[in-house]
């Protein structure tokens, strides 16, 4: 019996991650979103589990974040077991350009990452601030940020990974937050981790071919090459089904005495295979 909070937790990996986890029904799974009302009907449609509890909560919204916090604390009598950061931002006004190219338009590149800055960043530091009190009075004290590849630097500076600019400097930012509030709380028996998922076809419109333009088609084709040559048994993205089964795996695996709070790897489990 375990008790999970997941973010993001609308569609794609976060929708996944409540399928996942509410197999067994002795868990009990929060899943936190910001329109409660458009997905339970698709959580009682599709998965159909009297385990799985839908809050609203928005990551640029700290109250409701709050809020969130004190109504998982009334399900699960003021503990948890998990949190799950999987929420976060990726504009596709920004993701198939450079910084160089985006900041053409000074403006555009600094709305772009003021507003990734925000939600990827500060709104989940926030998470994990407002729903720690609950994490240090569960068995497991364990959380998980969903980070990415794009974060690394090597991977960046090997490929010349040049786009999706404020993504990566976001996700790269928490990656290093996580990591401080991991050393803050290790004392407390608490084990934070960010966990790239790989490319994961969610459904978020970056792989959607039909609906981009021929440049944008010419960078996604470029970013598949150039994954290609850091992992030739690359073939494409992969399902959230995959992705989330990987993640869970490398996350209920990894512990403090082993060594890997704070640390930054991949659905593989290491820090050199992104995809």
């Amino acid at each position: 019996m375990a008790t999970y909070v997941v973010n993001g937790a609308s569609k794609g990996i976060g929708f996944e991650f409540l399928r996942q986890l509410s197999v067994d029904p002795k868990n009990t799974v929060i899943g936190i979103v910001r329109s409660p009302e458009s997905v339970q009907p698709k959580v009682a449609s599709e998965i159909g589990r009297d385990n799985i509890h839908i809050i609203q909560g928005d990551l640029d919204d700290y109250d409701s974040l709050k809020k969130a916090s004190d109504a998982t604390a009334k399900i699960t009598n003021g503990a948890i077991d998990y949190l799950i950061a999987n929420g976060g931002r990726l504009a596709l006004t920004s993701a198939f350009v450079g910084l160089g190219e985006l900041g053409q338009d000074h403006k555009v590149m600094e709305e772009e990452l003021a507003a990734d800055f925000k939600t990827n960043v500060i709104g989940n530091i926030n998470l994990f601030n407002v729903f720690m009190p609950l994490l240090l009075k569960g068995k497991e004290k364990k959380g998980l940020f969903i980070s990415s590849g794009h974060g690394d630097l090597d991977l960046i500076n090997n490929v010349h990974l040049h786009f999706a600019g404020p993504y990566a400097v976001g996700k790269a930012a928490m990656n290093v937050a996580l990591a401080k509030l991991n050393a803050e709380y290790a004392k407390e028996g608490v084990m934070l981790i960010s966990i790239s998922p790989g490319v994961v076809d969610t459904g978020n419109g970056f792989l959607d071919t039909d609906k981009l333009s021929e440049k944008e088609l010419k960078t996604v084709a470029e970013f598949g090459a150039k994954m290609a040559k850091t992992s030739p048994d690359f073939k494409g993205p992969i399902s959230p089904e995959e992705s989330v089964r990987m993640v869970l795996g490398v996350f209920h695996k990894a512990s403090a005495a082993n060594g890997d709070g704070g640390s930054f790897v991949s659905h593989f489990g290491n820090n050199k295979q992104w995809v």
